[in-house]
């Protein structure tokens, strides 16, 4: 049993008889009429009771009808569904992108990318790097903005963006004055950093046990407000990427030295191709850099 013998008893039953059933299918009678016999006998049952005037269905055969129904609906509802999604009238973006991220580059992006694909959804995700590759790994969502040294064999990946690492502190601080800092000097002051999952402090942290320093970190939250906060009002400094800092946060943002970079990878997974709509966002994020 098959789709087309479906669609032909269907055809059969408006009609009332093979020949105006055939001409609407654009068969010929006989090729029609072994289509239904092969169907019969597939399921070994009578399903049409043949007569001179008017073809009737038997019970069987209206059994059948009823579920033929169904799934030609369910059919039609979706191939209307996955052309949709291919016409990108349809679709759902799901995306794990790292808190600052999410917060300073993504917001005029997603609303561009809204206002060009208005029947698409946006499902956006928000954490720790940490967090947004766990979720890429276990297929909780299809794209994720990770860090270069999360890349695996199994992504596929493109550079969204490299941004610089700098050193965030009050403009009354004792490194205020300082064209750059140096990495034992950021260790030297109390620090303001986000909890375990972040790329930042994980990095960070890595530094202070390679210099065999002490990071004294006096606070620490996932809020980049309230980090800024502590920070502008000088109790402790930390690291962040350059696009967080404005010229109204009344922060300095310093480089350091040697200069740190970060790069950022668009990636998905290499053996579960990803959508239509997710191939849009993708495209439209590297085209909006």
């Amino acid at each position: 049993m098959d789709i087309r013998q479906l669609k032909h008893l269907d055809s059969l039953v408006k009609h009332g008889s093979f020949t105006k059933a055939a001409e609407s299918l654009n068969m010929a009678q006989p090729a029609l009429s072994q289509s239904i016999k092969r169907l019969e006998l597939s399921l070994g049952v009578t399903l049409v009771t043949r007569s001179i005037k008017k073809v009737s269905l038997t019970a069987e055969g209206k059994a059948l009808h009823s579920h033929a129904l169904l799934i030609i609906k369910q059919l039609k509802q979706a191939e209307s569904h996955i052309k949709s999604m291919a016409n990108l009238t349809k679709g759902e973006v799901n995306i794990a992108v790292p808190g600052m991220l999410g917060s300073f580059y993504l917001p005029s992006r997603l609303m561009a990318f809204r206002h060009q694909y208005p029947d698409l959804k946006l499902s956006l995700f928000e954490g720790g790097t940490r967090d947004s590759l766990r979720m890429l790994i276990q297929e909780e969502v299809d794209v994720a903005i990770i860090t270069a040294q999360d890349l695996k064999p199994e992504f596929e990946s493109q550079l969204l963006l490299t941004e610089q690492m700098v050193v965030a502190l009050g403009t009354e601080h004792p490194l205020a004055e300082q064209e750059d800092i140096n990495i034992e000097q950021f260790f030297e002051h109390e620090l303001v950093m986000f909890k375990p999952g972040y790329f930042h402090r994980e990095w960070m942290l890595s530094q202070a046990d390679a210099l065999g320093l002490h990071a004294n970190i006096g606070f620490e939250t996932n809020l980049i407000n309230l980090i800024k906060q502590i920070v502008s009002q000088g109790f402790a400094i930390t690291s962040v990427l350059e696009m967080v800092i404005s010229e109204k946060d009344e922060i300095l943002a310093k480089p350091f030295t040697p200069p740190v970079f970060l790069d950022l990878h668009i990636a998905w997974k290499r053996h579960k191709p990803i959508s239509v709509a997710d191939r849009a966002f993708v495209d439209f994020l590297m085209k909006n850099r």
